[in-house]
């Protein structure tokens, strides 16, 4: 007899499929896959084509399809694809709730929290993003309330915030939990305030926020840009790209503080080299910053985890090299 024209008893179908008889029989019962024939004393034979079927549902359900969903794929009603998809989105769901539920639970054991706390967390870690975003511009709302910080700044403060991206990993949410509920603090609002407001407001606090000096800090952003790319593509320092990078830096430190009254710090090699050597103690400085100390810092440090895009790290020895370099008459 011909393979395909084969008929097998139940045990063997089920042997063959790793099923058991009684799911064997479960499957035709739903109508999902029906016997080739019958015997006379009513036992169920199947062919080589139900047999693969079997096969397919058994794979099918272990992969968490639903036996309507079985039975319109197997009568053309449906593609796998479109099984496929439908399940992928399915699972990419229940992936974000458990990264979520992994997120409180985790913060739960770090923090000893209470009924009511977890109930918070549990809210905090199923916002959307337009409630997130809602939430950063109430606090920085409030942070700016009651003085009058440069319009520059608060755009400056609120340009760093959190964007969770559409599949966060568990530490990112754990990081956007315990922000969120710094930012809901009060105390932690005033407190936020309160340091603005003293670091914009006294000592050389209103003249490095005035729209002079914000000025020429965002003029220096682009030269920081071009140093960082050529530190990034290990341009040599003392190479022409190097002496032009540390001409137009020393152009723009030199004119920060100059008026018509004083021109400022004369541009010399004494002084190229005297640059040079704060930028190695901003390198030594990076290697071993202090820990973050108030709301503020904590607040940068979570934003930057829940982005999980550290800022990339500015250059400091190589533009102290560059610096050194080009205080050297040009070859």
């Amino acid at each position: 007899m011909d393979t395909n024209e084969q008929l097998y008893a139940i045990g063997d179908v089920a042997r063959r499929t790793g099923l058991s008889v009684s799911a064997v029989r479960h499957y035709a019962d739903a109508g999902v896959v029906t016997p080739a024939a019958s015997t006379p004393a009513g036992h169920r034979r199947y062919d080589v084509s139900a047999i693969a079927r079997l096969e397919l549902v058994r794979t099918l359900r272990e992969l968490g399809a639903g036996l309507d969903e079985i039975r319109r794929v197997l009568a053309g009603e449906a593609t796998l694809r479109e099984l496929a998809a439908t399940h992928l989105a399915l699972l990419a769901r229940q992936e974000a709730r458990l990264r979520g539920r992994r997120a409180v639970l985790s913060a739960i054991l770090r923090q000893d929290s209470t009924a009511e706390q977890v109930l918070l967390m549990h809210k905090l870690a199923g916002m959307s993003d337009d409630e997130r975003d809602r939430l950063i511009d109430e606090f920085w709302a409030e942070v700016s309330t009651g003085w009058e910080p440069p319009e520059r700044m608060i755009q400056w403060w609120r340009a760093a915030r959190p964007e969770l991206p559409e599949h966060p990993t568990t530490a990112q949410l754990e990081a956007w939990i315990e922000l969120a509920e710094l930012v809901r603090d009060t105390e932690v609002r005033q407190a936020v305030r309160r340091h603005l407001c003293e670091v914009c407001t006294t000592g050389v606090g209103p003249l490095m926020t005035s729209a002079p000096m914000l000025d020429a800090l965002e003029a220096g952003t682009p030269i920081s840009q071009a140093a960082m790319d050529a530190a990034r593509e290990r341009v040599p320092p003392d190479s022409p790209r190097g002496r032009e990078i540390a001409d137009r830096w020393m152009g723009w430190l030199t004119g920060i503080f100059a008026t018509p009254d004083n021109p400022g710090t004369p541009d010399t090699p004494e002084f190229r080299i005297e640059t040079a050597d704060h930028m190695l103690a901003g390198a030594e400085w990076e290697r071993t910053p202090p820990d973050p100390e108030g709301p503020l810092d904590r607040y940068m440090a979570l934003v930057t985890a829940v982005n999980n895009v550290p800022p990339e790290p500015f250059p400091y020895e190589w533009l102290a090299a560059a610096l050194r370099a080009s205080a050297l008459p040009a070859h």
